[in-house]
């Protein structure tokens, strides 16, 4: 289809339901957008959940739905969209159930990703496709929307709102002036998850060897929960267990008072990134050059070549870009001594960076 991608469209919709990492990555790329087409109105159709964190935002129209409930998406939509036509639907998302999502958006210009990447056969739902590109981070990646338009200066903003009732919670966590490590110990996959033990021994040493506090986040999970409580029955210090007692506008909010943050593939180290918190990321299962944390991607334990190299036989350099190495004890070729390592690392950075 021939279309016109060298001015600005009146109209954008953009497509990404979660999960909570994916639609940190997608926000900039809008930021970037707003930027360069100051006269365009955004609606983000997006998922329940990741509403929570990014649906109050005030210059973005949010549709919101719940993707576990097919049938009540199709009449939310439906009744949103009545007599709704956009110039542009950036489908960001390549599930089959968001292509489904998307047949229900009326576009002129429905853009995908191109066929090498348009898994799930995401390129039937679409009228046009970026331009192929190779082995990109996930937000690179997403920058290809952008850059479809001929806009190419990436702007690296997130300006998710906080309210003062987040504010208020974090500063009962965090006081002010207060060198803490927050440790959110669980990603959604649980075989990307470190060994309690582990998570003990690197708090045990932030506590008596660097005079950090250490903070315990997570949801409320039946596996967060057990993982908190095991990282404290092995710890000889007492660190501050607040798993599944905040919201995620307070764990932001809390995230953006830390000094930094410890944890596995997962939504908080995107979360993290957004308000400018470095974050180690303890990678083996999933490859940081593809979906770590965007500005903290020189702090990761990077295990992910070992790991194929041990699991799968072969360099990652031959793996397709997406494979995921989740096998039991792939996270245990991570050693303590590598993110302790890691810790004086960032901590110095800091230390420079204010002097």
């Amino acid at each position: 289809m021939s279309a016109n991608f060298d001015k600005a469209p009146s109209s954008v919709c953009i497509l990404r339901l979660s999960a909570i990492g994916d639609t940190c990555h997608v926000l900039p790329i809008v930021r970037t957008l707003q930027r360069a087409w100051p006269n365009t109105s955004f609606t983000w159709i997006i998922g329940r959940v990741e509403a929570k964190l990014l649906g109050h935002i005030p210059d973005i129209e949010f549709i919101v739905v719940d993707k576990s409930k097919a049938l009540q998406t199709y009449r939310t939509l439906r009744h949103a969209l009545h007599d709704r036509h956009f110039d542009v639907l950036m489908h960001m998302q390549v599930a089959l159930r968001a292509s489904l999502i998307s047949m229900l958006v009326p576009a002129t210009i429905k853009l995908g990703f191109d066929r090498r990447r348009a898994r799930e056969l995401q390129w039937l739902f679409t009228t046009n496709r970026l331009r192929p590109a190779e082995r990109q981070h996930v937000m690179d990646a997403l920058f290809g929307f952008a850059e479809k338009f001929h806009v190419y200066d990436k702007l690296l903003r997130w300006d998710i709102p906080i309210p003062d009732a987040a504010r208020v919670y974090a500063r009962k966590v965090i006081a002010d002036g207060e060198k803490t490590l927050i440790i959110s110990p669980c990603s959604s996959h649980p075989l990307r998850n470190w060994r309690a033990e582990y998570y003990a021994q690197i708090a045990d040493y932030a506590i008596g060897g660097l005079g950090l506090k250490v903070i315990l986040c997570g949801g409320r999970s039946d596996l967060e929960y057990n993982m908190g409580r095991e990282i404290q029955r092995r710890m000889k210090h007492r660190c501050l267990n607040t798993i599944g007692q905040d919201t995620l506008l307070e764990f932001l909010a809390t995230l953006e008072r830390a000094t930094l943050l410890l944890s596995p593939d997962s939504g908080p180290a995107h979360m993290a990134t957004a308000v400018g918190t470095p974050v180690i990321g303890l990678y083996a299962a999933t490859n940081p050059a593809r979906s770590g944390p965007y500005l903290s991607r020189q702090w990761c334990i990077d295990k992910y070549d070992a790991a194929a190299r041990r699991l799968l036989g072969k360099p990652a350099s031959e793996l397709p870009w997406t494979t995921k190495i989740e096998q039991p004890g792939v996270m245990d070729l991570i050693t303590p001594d590598e993110v302790i390592k890691k810790l004086h690392a960032v901590l110095l950075a800091l230390t420079r960076k204010r002097n």
